[in-house]
This record gives structure tokens, C-alpha cells and sequence, in this order.
């Protein structure tokens, strides 16, 4: 159980830094992005996502099926 958990937080820690290298952040503070924990990663791409998102003021949009999928 406890691999099963390192292994889900070490891939949610590199997708969440790929997606900040592809936004060209490489570093916060003097800090590189593989020395951040999984916190402060998802802390800089919340901060990031907020600051540069067309919608900062309506926060991200996103979409709902009214529909159950199970009764259709």
C-alpha cells in the first residue's frame, strides 16, 4: 500500500511539472522544479493557472452533463 501511494504522488509530481515546464516555468524562487514537494508544486501551478488564465475572475469553467449516463 505504501508503494502504491509513493507511486501515485511521484506521478502526480511529474505531470505537475511537466505542465509548468511546458508554461516555461522552470524554477521557484531558487528552487528547481524536482525540489519542490507535491504541495508546493500544486500550490505554483494553482498560482500560475490563476494568473494567467483568461477567466481569473470567473475561475476555471467547466463542464457539467445534466444527464446521468447510467439512464440514458
Amino acid at each position: 500500500m505504501g508503494n502504491l501511494l509513493r507511486k501515485a504522488v511521484e506521478q502526480r509530481r511529474q505531470r505537475l511539472i511537466d505542465k509548468l515546464i511546458a508554461f516555461n516555468v522552470y524554477k521557484k524562487a531558487d528552487k528547481h522544479l524536482f525540489e519542490l514537494s507535491l504541495t508546493e508544486l500544486e500550490n505554483e501551478y494553482r498560482r500560475f493557472i490563476q494568473t494567467c488564465h483568461p477567466h481569473t475572475n470567473l475561475g476555471l469553467i467547466k463542464w457539467h452533463n445534466k444527464y446521468d449516463r447510467s439512464g440514458i
